[in-house]
């Protein structure tokens, strides 16, 4: 099928005038709040990282819910979720929802650690933290780097998240340039527009109207779409008799509507691995050293479960497609898992509500992209420019260069989503999952010993590094016959499925376990370790918090 931007409107195979009107009013209302953001609070110079980078460190509880919640429940997770429960079940839809509970004790217990310690010394990245704490420019290049590499493809998700809303308006598919891409070029330019300009804060005062949206449209949704399609028992029969029946290219079961016992380690490792993973991100560090004080960190690791709540309706969402008989056919009249959200509510409300309800998953796209982007340059700056560069780098210049690094990211994201097939970036996310875990041991277990070696470390990252690419690159899509084609493989030693990710870093520790052994018993240096025992427990107001000092050199 061929679509332009000059098809009619309310035609089975055009443009949704009504919804595109109603998600165009949303944009240009975020848009001006995304410039207006600069003069949030009166930040006295915008040219620090303090500033631009971390919103001057200032963000209340409120602001650091809304923050987080924007930055961790991204566009393209209310997209893929119930997309992945639609195409093959609990086991890779449903599992968001435990690893999003089980994240916050995790959270609650060691990020205030990190926070204070940042705060005292202050440091921006997590890359930097670890500088200080082993006294390892290695160890903290690795960390940097790795996080970078693990943002880009989260970055090109968001934008197809974007594009899967557009997709569904009518405007994308196989028509020509213009009518393909312009759309999504306007959204990257405003973005990066306002990021440039306004740096942290324009998603936080974003993510207002974000999460406000999204939880409206789910409210309504699981009231009344249950309802119009035959209440739960329907949707859940529905759900299972597609999950039962064989898959033509398989022979094998469509997917799982509740874990068999075969499949209890990989849904277990999954929910353990991506929480031990999703605050080791870039973009939630970001968000979390923006925050005032501590406190802030654990009340939001309290209240922060609400978001997980509102997850669980929404990936049930997918199993009431399935009921509704949604088809989610992509421009280019191939069949396309991604779109099952949009193209449900589009067929059941209204144009204008599902005009609101793609408003809500674009701007979902907006806030994380915009952190992300953030926290990638900020990483550069700190950990790469002025560590092996430019180390004399004066604050204004760290500032000016996170910035220009902020724009060459988005670009380079938007060039990966217009260039590349978007399993592709489904692929690299996976790796970026495999990848990010890696850090954890650096990280998370400096903030409580040093008893782990900073070479011990460095190597177990490597290994586990090159071991979760492999097998992850090894794992073929049985219908696509492409790599990467699962977050699964056997574990080793016991036969049985877990989480690539998960295996990789129970690998890391051994090998940074054993190494440190090795090392300590020929008394290898061990590097300076710039911080003391109180740094762990500063609070806001406490006179030896630094805003941004010279890195520890």
């Amino acid at each position: 099928m061929t679509h332009s931007l000059a098809t009619a409107s309310g035609s089975s195979t055009g443009v949704n005038g009504v919804a595109l009107t109603v998600l165009i009013i949303v944009f240009v209302a975020v848009t001006v709040m995304g410039f207006m953001a600069t003069r949030w609070r009166r930040p006295k110079n915008m040219s620090s990282l303090d500033e631009w980078g971390l919103g001057g460190r200032g963000f209340g509880t409120w602001v650091t819910w809304f923050l987080l919640g924007g930055d961790l429940y991204t566009a393209y997770t209310f997209v893929a979720v119930p997309a992945a429960m639609f195409a093959t079940g609990a086991v890779t839809g449903f599992f968001a929802v435990p690893y999003t509970i089980v994240l916050y004790p995790i959270i609650f217990v060691f990020l205030s650690r990190l926070w204070s310690v940042s705060h005292r010394h202050g440091f921006v990245t997590a890359a930097d933290f670890v500088r200080g704490r082993y006294g390892s420019r290695g160890l903290s290049l690795a960390v940097a780097l790795t996080g970078i590499l693990a943002t880009m493809p989260y970055i090109a998700l968001q934008l197809v998240g974007i594009q899967a809303v557009l997709e569904v308006i009518g405007l994308g598919g196989s028509g020509n340039t213009l009518a393909k891409d312009l759309p999504l070029l306007i959204a990257f330019a405003v973005l990066a527009a306002y990021t440039y300009s306004s740096g942290l804060r324009a998603p936080a005062i974003i993510a207002f109207v974000k999460d406000t949206l999204i939880y409206l449209v789910i409210i309504v949704a699981v009231i009344y779409l249950p309802s119009k399609f035959g209440g739960w028992g329907h949707i859940f029969d529905a759900a299972q008799t597609k999950m039962a029946k064989p898959n033509p290219v398989t022979g094998k079961p469509t997917g799982s509507f509740i874990p068999t016992d075969k499949q209890f380690w990989a849904y277990a490792t999954l929910s353990l691995g991506s929480a031990l993973a999703l605050f080791m991100y870039p973009h939630s560090i970001t968000g979390v050293l923006s925050s005032k004080s501590r406190n802030t960190i654990r009340r939001n690791a309290s209240i922060l479960p609400a978001y997980s709540f509102v997850l669980a309706l929404l990936a049930l969402l997918g199993w009431v497609a399935i009921a509704a008989g949604t088809k989610p056919i992509g421009l280019d009249g191939k069949p396309n898992a991604q779109l099952v959200i949009p193209q449900l509510f589009e067929d059941s409300f209204p144009s204008w509500f599902a005009g609101v309800a793609f408003a809500a998953i674009a701007v979902g796209a907006l806030v994380p992209a915009a952190i992300m982007s953030i926290a990638a340059a900020n990483l550069f700056t700190r950990n790469v420019y002025r560590e092996w560069l430019r180390p004399d780098a004066s604050h204004e210049q760290e500032a000016k260069v996170s910035k220009l690094v902020s724009l060459l990211v988005k670009f380079v994201a938007l060039i990966f989503v217009l260039t590349m097939d978007k399993q592709n970036a489904i692929n690299f996310q996976l790796l970026g999952g495999i990848w990010i875990l890696q850090t954890f041991p650096a990280v998370v277990f400096g903030l409580y010993t040093r008893w782990f070696h900073r070479w011990a470390l460095l190597a177990g990252w490597a290994v586990a590094m090159v071991y979760g690419t492999i097998t992850a690159y090894e794992q073929v899509n049985p219908v696509t016959g492409q790599h990467f084609g699962t977050s699964v493989a056997t574990i080793e030693g016991i036969g049985q499925m877990g989480y690539i990710a998960f295996t990789a870093f129970v690998l890391n520790i051994v090998v940074a376990a054993v190494i440190t052994l090795l090392l300590r018993a020929v008394k290898a240096p061990e590097g300076d370790d710039a911080t003391i025992k109180g740094d762990y427990f500063a609070d806001a107001g406490d006179p030896k918090v630094s805003d941004l000092p010279e890195l520890v050199h």
